[in-house]
């Protein structure tokens, strides 16, 4: 990112191998960043596109150190590359090449993070990396009817994943109805809501998920919608609302859930870096779950 003041000392995250320019990954992945811009049926106006370029941006403004003690430098730690982005991800065709993108990846031993995009991306990363257990961090269920951002674990479960098998962490009072509310009911998938999010610990929240969503084969995929967060620290993300969830608690919840080894995939989704503010802010917290994702890995 051009501007930031460099010191050789203080390496920035994100400068990993990447792909971008056509180029073969070779050797040993650990984990895998994949750009899937999904918009084209978002249910509102959103660029959401334009997201994973600036979120690659972002990350320049971090360092890939936990402090410890000891320091532990996450480019050391992990083989990371950037798979750069699957071009036209929305429809049949552009599934398709997702679900062919991060099986190749996942093939390869690559825990694959796509970033999105909006809600639609989840459909294809989960299909393509098999995975046979989803967390998601939402205040929405998806679960609506038609094609669209908001419909992902509906298709998931007309495709086969079983609905036992979804756990939904962050289900927010106002921002659902009680006819998708029923059908969640119905379905046998498990609600955790916002309110019950506050009052315990992220590793009890998530040792609990995945007790649900780990138990069968194929591994867990974790969705992060972002406007699970409160609209002060996501104001890029077009269905946040205020009293949703604090930056510091969406990240400790991701690098819990990236702490289990049967998370095989993950996306970071619903941010639309177009309407951000000024300072990035939903942008920058992207960039953190990103981080929080490797930092997981890394200590587990």
């Amino acid at each position: 990112m051009s501007g930031l003041f460099h010191d050789p000392l203080w390496p920035r995250a994100g400068e990993w191998p990447s792909a971008h320019d056509g180029a073969e990954i070779s050797g040993r992945v650990d984990v895998a960043i994949l750009g899937v811009p999904t918009w084209r049926t978002s249910l509102s106006a959103t660029g959401a596109h334009a997201t994973p370029a600036a979120v690659r941006a972002a990350l320049q403004r971090y360092s890939a150190t936990l402090i410890g003690p000891p320091a532990l430098d996450l480019d050391a730690a992990l083989s990371i590359v950037d798979a750069g982005d699957v071009p036209e991800p929305d429809g049949d065709a552009g599934e398709a090449r997702v679900r062919r993108t991060v099986a190749d990846l996942v093939a390869r031993g690559a825990f694959v993070v796509g970033l999105g995009g909006d809600n639609a991306a989840t459909v294809p990363v989960v299909q393509g990396g098999r995975a046979g257990g989803l967390i998601t961090l939402d205040a929405h269920l998806d679960l609506r009817d038609g094609r669209s951002n908001g419909s992902p674990v509906r298709r998931l479960i007309e495709d086969g994943l079983d609905p036992r098998r979804i756990v939904q962490i962050g289900i927010a009072d106002f921002a659902n109805s009680p006819a998708y509310v029923a059908r969640a009911v119905e379905l046998g998938i498990t609600l955790i809501t916002l309110d019950e999010v506050r009052r315990r610990p992220a590793a009890d929240l998530m040792a609990e998920a995945f007790e649900i969503a780990g138990a069968g084969a194929g591994g867990v995929h974790l969705d992060i919608d972002v406007d699970v967060c409160d609209r002060s620290v996501a104001p890029g993300c077009p269905a946040s609302v205020p009293g949703g969830l604090s930056a510091d608690a969406l990240r400790a919840l991701v690098r819990s859930a990236t702490s289990d080894a049967r998370l095989v995939s993950a996306d970071i989704v619903e941010v639309d870096a177009t309407a951000d503010t000024e300072d990035g802010r939903t942008v920058r917290l992207a960039a953190l779950c990103v981080l929080e994702l490797l930092a997981g890995r890394a200590i587990r």
